[in-house]
């Protein structure tokens, strides 16, 4: 089979400063593509700001021989963001891919937590995907074609501690997509998730340094490449790390009908076949589950 290639087509990366982004940023050039390599240069809180970053990346883009712009918006402010993509559209005049990759940190446990520094990650992750995307959305509408990847995370899939801001921010981008898989599709607009585990500045205290080295951001690329490609999945998560890619999936198990005056003890005393998962699914849409309660309820 051919290689997959991005010629002509105009690639944005969101938090392309540094480390995952940086890598996705360098592939997609690599691959042909014109690259807006956007980043704010903040600290790893989302604080403070500087163009040093995503200017040595357009360096090393330009110097490989490839095309790129540098763009250091905010990905949560609405002006920064309609004024990158109006450059994009002024200089190259379409946009193909949205990497949604930009994020910060603010670990503490949820006792301890500020309201503050719950939204801000929450702004940055889920927000600061919404607003790129959003302002993209009818351009990809217009072209007839379009792929973007947004960043969850184990944590926002099955949780960590410490991360309850983090990992709603997360798991929120899942929900997201599942829509707009759904709206984008006659369009050939196409929307995944890469969940990484990848050794960057927000993972340095979070891993040993003998499993820092084992857990490159070039080993995660190949597979936002892969589902931002003109053959991409729709409505994918994967997982990647170490050379390693699974698939994961939210399923539901077939479940039990136990009557439409059922009791809280009926759940209790059921639970067991409740939460049997032998047969389970993964729904392409919230209607097939209201299908299935309603061809339950009367077998």
């Amino acid at each position: 089979m051919s290689d997959i290639r991005f010629d002509e087509q105009v690639v944005i990366v969101t938090g392309a400063g540094g480390g995952l982004g940086r890598s996705h940023a360098l592939e997609f050039a690599r691959r042909g593509a014109k690259v807006v390599v956007n980043d704010l240069g903040g600290a790893l809180d989302g604080s403070g700001g500087s163009s040093v970053a995503a200017d040595a990346v357009v360096t090393e883009i330009v110097a490989a021989g490839g095309e790129a712009i540098a763009d250091g918006a905010s990905v949560t402010n609405d002006a920064g963001v309609a004024a990158m993509v109006e450059r994009t559209m002024s200089k190259w005049g379409r946009i193909d891919v949205l990497i949604a990759n930009a994020g910060i940190l603010r670990d503490k446990t949820f006792s301890k937590m500020d309201l503050a520094d719950f939204a801000a990650v929450v702004d940055v992750h889920l927000m600061g995907a919404v607003k790129p995307l959003k302002a993209i959305w009818d351009i990809m509408r217009a072209q007839n074609y379009g792929r973007i990847v947004v960043t969850t995370s184990s944590t926002g899939l099955y949780g960590n501690f410490g991360q309850s801001n983090y990992g709603a921010a997360k798991l929120s981008l899942v929900g997201l997509m599942n829509t707009l898989k759904l709206e984008g599709g006659k369009n050939d607009i196409r929307i995944n998730a890469i969940s990484p585990v990848a050794a960057t500045r927000m993972t340095d205290n979070l891993m040993p340094p003998e499993m820092l080295t084992k857990f490159a951001p070039e080993q995660v690329t190949p597979g936002v490449v892969y589902l931002a490609s003109r053959d991409a999945p729709n409505g994918a998560i994967l997982a990647a790390g170490a050379g390693v890619f699974a698939a994961a999936q939210i399923v539901e198990s077939d479940g039990a009908y136990l009557g439409r005056t059922a009791s809280a003890e009926a759940v209790r005393d059921n639970w067991t076949n409740i939460t049997n998962f032998a047969g389970a699914e993964a729904y392409p849409a919230g209607m097939a589950q209201t299908q299935k309660f309603l061809r339950k309820a009367v077998e």
